[in-house]
């Protein structure tokens, strides 16, 4: 038996054929647990392919929402453009909208990071993945609640918005007749008040074409309360009275200019006792004013070349800037409320410059 089993005795052969069953079990055994890894190894990689197509299905769902977001997101903003030029309240509410936006984009963004993460660790763990899974879903049903309250909510502004710019409207077309009528009284109120403007400058203007009348019937009958301390003998004339001696000296139309001077005083220069007669050529107005002056002096020199000695002269209760201002440049006598301005100017003009002198 032992040379059987080359060189092995019966005890020998028996114990290595125990060992090599020994060992075979154990094989078989390894063996088993090795399939049995590989099965593991199958239904895990099944489980992660499940896992991958859900979590596909899941960001194309979440792809979906954001489209949609975005679509809202676009829509809202071409609305409020066009809802801003009707509605300015529409403001506040629209950047509580905004701000809640905001704040589901940054959610959004914090969980595409978190779940980024719980990616790129699934083939850590089947649990974490499954726990990861789970938060996603519950975020997305969040934003799909969240995407169907804005849709609502918008919706509803959308609605209320139009109802209250269609009041706005109502109010704005009220108002514009309104106002229509308001710019038709006031047109109307308008003519009245030019109307009553117009009768109320012919009224001014009656009183003082009444006022310059009455001065110049004053000065008249006081002539020698107003030019006494001028001239000795002061006598007061209508140009009517000397027009025998100054028609044929004039033109027609210059005569009759000077036929419309309001005054003539005669007399002699009080103070200068070999004076020789002057006379003053006066025009009276309540307020005297540059025509005036003008006038004066024009009608002055229409008597000066009637060979007489002529000082313009112009009179009256007040007098403008301008018309004293006048006055004192070309030397016209100006008689202001009784008091003589410019006299010994006036005067010594016309000593000096003869009957025939004078502006023309």
């Amino acid at each position: 038996m032992a040379s059987q089993h080359q060189g092995l005795t019966a005890e020998m052969y028996r114990a290595v054929v125990a060992i090599v069953d020994d060992r075979m079990k154990e094989i078989r055994v390894i063996r088993q647990d090795f399939d049995r890894l590989v099965e593991a190894q199958a239904r895990t990689e099944a489980a992660l392919n499940r896992l991958a197509e859900a979590q596909a299905l899941t960001e194309a769902r979440v792809q979906a929402l954001a489209e949609a977001q975005a679509r809202t997101e676009e829509e809202f903003r071409r609305y409020r453009e066009e809802s801003e030029a009707r509605w300015a309240r529409i403001e506040a509410t629209l950047n509580r909208l905004t701000e809640a936006q905001a704040r589901t984009e940054e959610e959004f963004q914090r969980y595409r990071e978190e779940s980024e993460a719980r990616w790129a660790r699934i083939e850590a763990t089947l649990n974490r993945l499954t726990e990861a899974q789970a938060l996603t879903e519950a975020r997305v049903q969040a934003l799909a609640e969240a995407q169907a309250r804005t849709e609502e909510e918008f919706r509803r502004y959308r609605e209320e918005s139009e109802a209250r710019w269609a009041r706005i409207e109502a109010t704005l077309n009220r108002l514009t007749e309104a106002q229509a009528l308001t710019e038709a009284r006031v047109q109307a109120l308008a003519e009245a008040q030019a109307r009553t403007e117009a009768q109320l400058q012919r009224l001014i203007d009656r009183e003082g074409a009444v006022e310059g009348r009455l001065l110049e019937l004053t000065y008249q009958q006081k002539a020698g309360a107003y030019f006494g301390p001028l001239l000795r003998r002061p006598r007061a004339l209508l140009p009517v009275d000397i027009e025998d001696q100054v028609e044929g000296h004039l033109s027609r139309d210059e005569f009759l200019d000077l036929l419309a001077t309001d005054l003539l005083i005669s007399g002699y220069p009080r103070h200068l006792v070999e004076a020789p007669q002057v006379w003053l050529v006066v025009e009276v107005s309540a307020t005297v004013d540059r025509h005036d002056v003008e006038r004066a002096r024009r009608r002055a020199g229409l008597l000066r070349r009637a060979g007489l000695r002529a000082i313009p002269t112009v009179a009256g209760e007040d007098a403008t800037m301008g018309a004293r201002d006048e006055a004192e440049t070309h030397k016209v006598l100006m008689l202001q409320d009784g008091r003589a301005f410019f006299w010994e100017e006036a005067l010594a003009e016309a000593l000096s410059e003869g009957p025939s002198g004078g502006a023309q």
